[in-house]
């Protein structure tokens, strides 16, 4: 038997820096007595900080254990008591800030909520809250001149606000925000609806102002109970007979509806039998079938539409299809150019042009040219043509011809005519 190499799992980490914050996962590989509990030096984009270790996480593949950052060392006793006494420091750095600001003045919109020391004293973070953004350069160049650290400005919103803070909430406990909630989810009043909850500014409204952050806790599964229950006012059936649904309960599943004799009834979901689903499926079951037409069939298909007539299609003369006058079967008497055309592929008919004899050809086929000067006057239909006389009967001076001249011939005029300039024997005479 032979031994199969143990592929070991590699696992991370978490970190939390703040007694209610999320979680930052590190590689602990060099310290593997590493246990839940115990506080390590670490860092972050905000400089060097000090964790609690709160779980360990599997890593599925090796090549994420690249993205973590490892653990730079243990946090001893000496900054633990460094921490202590930095926390001790921050409520006067906050009196600190809030003097400045009301010296310098232009922060009346302003409110300063908390300052932070990291273990070990060389970064402090202002926390402030206001409606819009605010420039404060000003006040931190003025900080950073008396404390001697790294100072940082940061502008939370007001759900932050209400963690740090905390207090208790609408329902009498503590604020789920400052006591478990790790991160805040999307809120919309879409889930106030969907839970059937008052749309009263004083009941979705939590204390930071915002739509209360237990709105999302069932709404799951409100969305999941009421896919299983029929809508408000569609008729069903019930065992008190046919009825109405006037309200529905997902939380208990059941209905509320409304009977002519017997008034309102709260009715089970195992109770409902749902009428207009069945008319449906009964009408379908009348109906012919596509597939097997008007044999026994349960699949309730939808006939298929009956085709328009088509338009007919004129014939030439002599083209008619031979037979189609003796009644054949399923034939229709179609000019023979329509049957050749139709037997040709689509490809054929679009690539190919259309073939004419000479004697094909129609008055209609090609648009007639508008004629020019006299010959565009239209002549009377009910005149005769005239007969036009010989060349040597002709009367002299007549005739539109007479100012003509060939191509590539010289001008031809009487000898006794002196003109030179040209033109025509009138305007000689």
């Amino acid at each position: 038997m032979t031994d199969q190499p143990v592929t070991m799992q590699k696992t991370v980490a978490g970190v939390r820096f703040h007694r209610v914050g999320k979680l930052y996962h590190f590689d602990f590989s060099e310290y593997p007595d590493l246990k839940v509990g115990d506080y390590v030096i670490v860092e972050t984009a905000r400089g060097r900080q000090m964790g609690e270790v709160m779980s360990f996480n599997a890593v599925e593949d090796d090549k994420d254990m690249r993205e973590y950052k490892p653990i730079m060392r243990m946090a001893s006793p000496r900054d633990l008591i460094l921490k202590h006494h930095w926390e001790l420091q921050q409520d006067t750095a906050l009196a600190t800030c809030r003097q400045k600001a009301a010296d310098m003045g232009g922060f009346t919109d302003v409110k300063f909520i908390m300052a932070a020391y990291n273990y070990d004293g060389t970064m402090l973070t202002f926390l402030y809250t206001a409606e819009d953004k605010v420039n404060v350069s000003k006040l931190w160049n003025e900080l950073s001149r008396v404390i001697p650290a790294q100072v940082e400005m940061r502008q939370i919103g007001p759900r932050d606000v209400a963690k740090l803070l905390g207090g208790y909430g609408a329902c009498g406990e503590l604020r789920c925000c400052s006591t478990f909630l790790t991160d805040f989810s999307p809120i919309s009043i879409k889930m106030a609806k969907a839970q059937g909850i008052s749309l009263n500014p004083s009941e979705i409204t939590g204390m930071c102002g915002r739509l209360r952050c237990c709105l999302v806790y069932e709404y799951e599964q409100y969305v999941e109970a009421r896919q299983k229950l029929p809508k408000k006012n569609k008729r069903i059936g019930t065992p008190y007979g046919e009825a109405k649904v006037v309200d529905v309960f997902p939380l208990s599943d059941s209905v509320l509806v409304y009977i002519e004799e017997q008034g309102l009834q709260t009715v089970k979901r195992e109770e409902i039998v749902p009428l207009e689903e069945l008319e449906a499926l009964a009408k379908k079951a009348k109906e012919p079938c596509t597939v097997h037409g008007d044999e026994g069939c349960d699949c309730g298909a939808k006939p298929p539409k009956a085709k328009a007539e088509a338009a007919p299609v004129d014939a030439v003369a002599g083209d008619e299809v031979p037979g189609a006058e003796d009644g054949g079967e399923g034939e229709s008497p179609l000019p023979a150019r329509a049957v050749a055309r139709s037997e040709q592929s689509p490809s054929d008919q679009s690539h190919r042009p259309r073939q004419r004899k000479r004697g094909d050809r129609r008055q209609g086929d090609r648009p007639q040219q508008p004629k020019q000067g006299a010959q565009a006057e239209a002549k009377p239909q009910g005149e005769p043509r005239k007969e036009r006389p010989p060349r040597g009967e002709r009367p002299e001076g007549s005739g539109s011809g007479q100012g003509r001249r060939k191509k590539n011939r010289p001008d031809r005029r009487p000898k006794n005519q002196e003109n030179s300039g040209g033109g025509s024997p009138e305007a000689a005479e």
